[in-house]
């Protein structure tokens, strides 16, 4: 597995012309979160030996990977990343990073479980340093990148709930719809890691081949 992250946008991050045939349209934020978080992508992909290739996006907006890869992209304002493995040893992988400050005014309320929302209160309460409403809403998201691959199909944020382990760097997931079968396996949830550092939160969901 292979992750390669950028807190700017390099001069070096270029598209392919498929890549800007896409983007031609759009506003010059939504541009260069794309070209440079492609560009980690590509990056990624080198350090497992495998050429740069065109990442187009899926009918969903989610990357499109060369065969036998699985792979996860993640933008904010100040930070781009990717995240890339072999399908090989890795079945799923989901990344999100954030801005380490409060959600916007309803936003909580909006993604949160009864049960999400008292377990942020008393994180809060215990640690006021941490945004724990944008960690949850981070891996939210995390379990949505992770989920979608294999089943094709939306997962909601109150499709799952999200129990944040503070102390040690990790989160939990568990999938309230009906549970679909993958590779014969019945996806019932996801385990994650979780980050707060240089004024972002990061989240991260990666598991092995089965």
């Amino acid at each position: 597995m292979a992750a390669v992250e950028s807190f700017g946008d390099p001069a070096e991050a270029v598209l392919f012309p498929e890549e800007e045939e896409h983007i031609a349209r759009s506003v010059d934020k939504r541009r260069r979160e794309f070209t440079t978080g492609r560009h980690c992508a590509r990056v990624a992909l080198g350090r497992l030996g495998l050429p740069p290739v065109p990442l187009l996006p899926g009918p969903k907006r989610e990357p499109l990977w060369p065969a036998g890869v699985v792979g996860s992209i993640t933008h904010c304002a100040g930070y781009r990343a990717a995240a890339v493995a072999r399908a090989s040893e890795v079945w799923t992988v989901g990344i999100d990073a954030e801005p380490d400050e409060p959600t916007p005014d309803g936003v909580l309320e909006a993604i949160a479980l009864p049960g999400e929302l008292a377990r942020t209160a008393e994180l809060r309460a215990a640690d006021g340093k941490t945004s724990w409403d944008r960690l949850l809403f981070s891996a939210k998201e995390t379990v949505y990148k992770a989920w979608f691959p294999l089943t094709r199909s939306w997962l909601g944020f109150e499709d799952a709930e999200v129990t944040i382990d503070p102390d040690g760097g990790t989160f939990s997931a568990r999938i309230l719809v009906e549970a679909p079968v993958v590779d014969g396996i019945p996806l019932t949830g996801f385990t994650g890691r979780w980050l707060a550092r240089d004024g972002f939160v990061v989240t991260a969901i990666a598991v092995p081949a089965r």
